[in-house]
């Protein structure tokens, strides 16, 4: 659970830290977008490569070398002096993170082969998310009112020595006994299929379509036509894609890339919205979403004792459309909801996203044997981490460009500090704090109004995007049983 933990962490601390770091290393709306996405970007094109390598040296070896690693570079990514090295520390991270992941839940579906027991497990596992979003705005907060923002990149530290002294002790080294030879050609057709595909969906969301975009998915279909065609060749491929071809499969990944998509988009605009609109303190921000990470840990685990009277489907499906109640509350409150809408509101998505997530992963793991569960695992994480790139890219692309749109910028403010405060409302409040004191609390005020007018359109896009992924739920898992 520790590696989920600080991958957890370290994408809900630096939700809380971007106010921070704006105001700070001033990145541009299109760069802080990337702060924050390409850490999963990374991840995601190198999560099939290190979960196949896991099955091969071994998944506990990678383990403890990801471990390791991704220690050493959150420590670079602390003292980070410009937005382009932490930028460049969160690329390294991703190459580490990649290699934690895959192989957490790669051993669980080695060391338990009961069903009940293993889906207890990843239920527990799947808490680490949840824990880590409760620890990660408290301490991160804390952290934040006393100390610079990089010290938020410190918490890995702590939480991966004892993973480097008990992971020898507690866990068994498994891996696949015949994996294959090595498949560099698939590794690259991997990694330009999916970095080709987000940088493109990421360049629409900031920059609008053009021929760059058109070229990014050009490159991104190819190389997956390219890669499928080359791995259903093999007689043992990289990753078995006819498992796409199981309707319960492809609909648990789907599930699992939604689900985030939803959760990460509602973190990255509310925490902004609880800390540059309402003003709080990072600390005070994270305490107000607790609540949604204990519903998440708690709906993880009773969803293991429901499942047993009722179908999967029906409670994935349930799970989604609180997620779409959610995005349906703040599609008609806005900006103007009270601090304990806020709070129900992340609690309800926490709670169905747990529920949707434990018992996806658990379809996704049962489809393989044990000896292929690595790369089955990475494909779990890929959509995982594909949702983080999009719900940031898609909801924060929608947010940015609403937001905008509906600013106004007073009379008297220069060209040069207009366009700032038009990229991101940190901007905005920065500019505001060096102008004169009647227009300053003008365009403070406009910028704030601006910023909930976008909470608006993104959520009108969570609506849709969850009441989709709960038809898929019970079309695609109509045939799972408890």
């Amino acid at each position: 659970m520790l590696p989920v933990l600080i991958v957890s962490i370290d994408n809900t601390v630096l939700s809380f830290a971007l106010p921070s770091i704006a105001l700070d290393l001033q990145p541009g709306a299109a760069m802080q977008l990337w702060i924050i996405d390409v850490y999963p970007l990374v991840l995601a094109g190198l999560l099939v490569s290190m979960g196949n390598l896991g099955d091969r040296v071994g998944r506990r070896r990678l383990l403890l070398i990801g471990a390791v690693g991704f220690a050493a570079v959150s420590v670079i990514a602390a003292n980070s002096t410009s937005a382009e090295m932490l930028l460049a520390s969160r690329a390294l991270l991703g190459v580490f993170g990649a290699a934690l992941m895959p192989c957490t839940l790669s051993l669980l579906r080695g060391m338990f082969t009961d069903r009940r027991e293993r889906r207890l497990a990843i239920a527990i596992w799947a808490t680490g998310f949840a824990a880590g979003g409760a620890i990660g705005p408290i301490v991160g907060g804390l952290l934040l009112e006393h100390f610079a923002w990089g010290s938020v990149f410190l918490l890995a530290v702590p939480i991966l020595l004892p993973l480097l002294i008990g992971a020898p002790l507690l866990i068994t080294e498994s891996r696949d006994p015949a994996p294959g030879p090595f498949d560099l050609a698939s590794i690259l057709l991997s990694m330009l299929t999916f970095a080709p595909l987000v940088y493109g969906i990421k360049h629409v969301a900031t920059q609008g379509w053009d021929v760059l975009a058109g070229g990014c998915f050009a490159v991104a279909l190819g190389s997956a036509y390219l890669f499928a065609r080359r791995l259903l060749r093999q007689r043992n491929p990289l990753l078995d894609v006819r498992l796409f071809a199981v309707g319960a499969f492809t609909g648990s990944v789907l599930i699992n890339l939604i689900s985030v998509f939803s959760f990460v988009g509602l973190l990255y605009f509310l925490s902004q919205h609880l800390q540059l609109v309402l003003g709080m303190s990072p600390m005070n921000a994270g305490l107000v979403l607790v609540p949604g990470t204990l519903a998440m840990v708690v709906a993880s685990l009773l969803v293991v004792r429901l499942v047993r009277r009722f179908r999967p489907a029906h409670l994935v499906a349930a799970g989604l459309l609180l997620g779409a109640a959610t995005y349906a509350t703040f599609a008609l409150t806005g900006g103007r909801a009270d601090l304990w809408v806020f709070a129900l509101g992340f609690a309800a998505l926490g709670a169905g996203v747990g529920a949707a997530e434990t018992l996806s992963n658990d379809i996704i793991v049962a489809a393989v044997p044990p000896a292929k569960a690595g790369a089955a695992s990475a494909v779990s994480e890929t959509a995982y981490e594909l949702g983080a790139v999009l719900g940031t890219s898609v909801l924060g692309g929608v947010l940015a460009a609403t937001y905008a749109r509906a600013l106004t910028i007073p009379a008297g403010v220069p060209a040069e500090q207009a366009a700032a405060a038009r990229e991101t409302l940190a901007g905005a409040l920065t500019v505001a704090e060096s102008l004169p004191a009647s227009v300053g609390e003008q365009l403070a005020q406009s910028a704030r109004h601006a910023f909930d007018s976008g909470i608006v359109a993104t959520s009108l896009v969570g609506v849709v995007t969850m009441l989709f992924a709960a038809v898929l739920a019970l079309r695609a898992l109509r045939d799972q049983r408890g």
